[in-house]
């Protein structure tokens, strides 16, 4: 058999069968930054950003794209969430937002890549809203933290590799 799931014994890829599964609780939170010039962060801050609430945007889109993570990513099966959230922080030494995902289900299969697409498609979303005023924008440090349920168990990225 393939060590990896998504490759047949001849290597073709296909979805995984998580039919034999057991629904459970499953949790997983990521994170990501993106770093740019203090007075595009001023300007996000005090919302003189042309396009509108820039942290407000990027969170709803955030959701967004935990919802629609299987129509993006080809070998994701579609789960229902029973719970999102997206957080959009300043960083303390003003280079630029943290952002932070959570994505919670009761399924077969995880929500790891609804977490990180999160992460990704709000920080896109801030790069959008943004870029007339900062092109040198950049997105970074996007990664798993956590991961609970199911049958491989918990991971949390040990705190050491933690990116600035």
């Amino acid at each position: 058999m393939s060590r990896l799931p998504h490759l047949t014994e001849s290597g073709e890829v296909h979805i995984v069968d998580v039919g034999d599964k057991a629904a459970t609780r499953r949790v997983a939170i990521a994170e990501g930054r993106i770093l740019m010039q203090p007075e595009t962060l001023r300007a996000i801050r005090e919302q003189q950003i042309k396009k509108g609430d820039v942290l407000a945007v990027a969170r709803i889109a955030g959701l967004m794209a935990a919802k629609k993570t299987a129509e993006i990513v080809p070998l994701c099966h579609p789960i229902a969430l029973t719970h999102a959230e997206v957080v959009i922080t300043p960083r303390e030494d003003g280079t630029g937002l943290d952002c932070r995902a959570e994505a919670v289900t009761v399924e077969r299969t995880g929500v790891e890549m609804e977490a990180i697409h999160a992460v990704q498609a709000a920080l896109l979303t801030v790069y959008d809203m943004c870029k007339a005023m900062d092109r040198g924008m950049e997105i970074t440090g996007i990664r798993l933290l956590h991961k609970s349920g199911g049958r491989s168990g918990d991971y949390n990225r040990d705190p050491a590799s933690a990116a600035s």
